[in-house]
């Protein structure tokens, strides 16, 4: 059988205990579960800080850890499913379960309910918290530290545009595996703004064209589209504005940029990602 390697956890010789019987191991194992103890971790390929970055896991997020060796855990994201190895000293025990997420794009935790207090780290969109209590217009985490209540919300809040999501991380630096306001990939901005709507997606553009929405036609004229068509290449996504103008994070300005969707287009047919393969509207 054929598993894709980014979203299956299994090496020569340790896989996870679901796959018994399916995939071939040493040995297998169930994981323990951990969460994301850091603002953000890379998840690295290979267990070496020079390693390729696939995607970042964020504050709060739950991982199965399934080895550790010398400084490295080899895990899976639970919220998209991915693979790969986070230094040990990001994890930390599961603890009280999440409350609350970050709805603005990047929050400061301080030592107190105050800010003027000099901040101790900062949280980004999407990052799951447990808040513990309330004074004024800041939550205490149960991890310790305060954050300026407006911005968080609920778990089960939704934003009602992703598009809108999407513009606040206009000229945000692009970087591969990015998923924060620090920097961003095409895939990660698309998986982030969709997931702050409440609408999962896998991680990588491949991964959300074949999974999401259904597929619309891609006329020569580029007519007939809508905010928040996603327009994918092979290996690149973007979201549309409107029927005309474009957003997505690329490797050709290195920021996450706005244009018209016939200039990207004709831009990057000339590049190796070729035309565009499909419009997916959700």
């Amino acid at each position: 059988m054929s598993f894709d390697r980014r979203i299956t956890p299994v090496r020569p010789d340790l896989a996870d205990e679901r796959l018994r019987g399916r995939v071939e191991a040493e040995r297998y194992t169930t994981g323990t579960i951990r969460r994301v103890g850091a603002s953000f971790a890379p998840l690295h390929r290979h267990p070496s800080r020079e390693a390729p970055v696939d995607t970042q896991a964020l504050f709060g997020e739950t991982v199965t850890v399934y080895d550790e060796h010398e400084g490295w855990a080899w895990v899976q994201l639970h919220e998209d499913g991915y693979v790969g190895y986070l230094p040990s000293d990001v994890l930390r025990e599961p603890g009280p379960a999440p409350t609350h997420k970050v709805a603005a794009i990047r929050t400061f935790v301080y030592p107190g309910p105050s800010l003027k207090l000099p901040y101790q780290d900062y949280l980004t969109l999407n990052a799951r918290l447990a808040v513990v209590d309330t004074e004024g217009d800041y939550a205490r985490l149960a991890d310790g530290g305060w954050v300026h209540a407006p911005h968080l919300a609920s778990l089960d809040a939704t934003e009602p545009d992703c598009v809108g999501v999407a513009e606040r991380f206009l000229h945000t630096p692009y970087l591969w595996g990015g998923k924060t306001s620090l920097g961003i990939d095409c895939s990660g901005l698309a998986q982030t703004v969709l997931a702050a709507a409440g609408i999962k997606a896998p991680r990588d553009s491949d991964m959300q064209e074949r999974e999401l929405g259904a597929a619309i036609e891609v006329t020569p004229d580029l007519g007939g589209l809508a905010r928040g068509d996603l327009v994918f290449w092979k290996g690149h996504v973007g979201l549309m504005m409107d029927a005309t103008n474009f957003i997505h994070a690329t490797g050709h300005s290195m920021t996450v940029m706005i244009e018209p969707l016939s200039v990207a287009e004709e831009r990057i047919r000339r590049t190796s990602y070729g035309p565009i393969s499909s419009i997916k509207r959700l």
